[in-house]
């Protein structure tokens, strides 16, 4: 057939990876930010790079404790053990 051109195949550049993002949450509230990429397309020697972008992400948990302790009631002087013995008095 005349006229009819064959297309070559595109070529499947290695992958460029980018370093990896650390994010840390302290609470469980979820927000959608919209973010817009806008991106132009310049085709001057009709060589055309497709990047394939993924976004892989990971996530960590943590658990803090923390433990007070009070003595409550009258003419308590400050901090006491219960069922404590003093020996050697009297």
């Amino acid at each position: 057939m005349f006229g009819r051109h064959h297309r070559p195949r595109p070529k499947v550049l290695p992958t460029v990876m980018h370093p990896t993002k650390c994010h840390v949450k302290h609470h469980c509230c979820e927000y959608i930010v919209p973010e817009v990429h806008p991106s132009h397309t310049t085709n001057v020697t009709h060589h055309n790079y497709k990047h394939l972008h993924s976004f892989p992400h990971s996530e960590s948990a943590v658990d803090q404790i923390t433990h007070q302790h009070f003595v409550a009631g009258p003419g308590a002087p400050g901090p006491q053990v219960a069922g404590a013995i003093c020996q050697g008095q009297g």
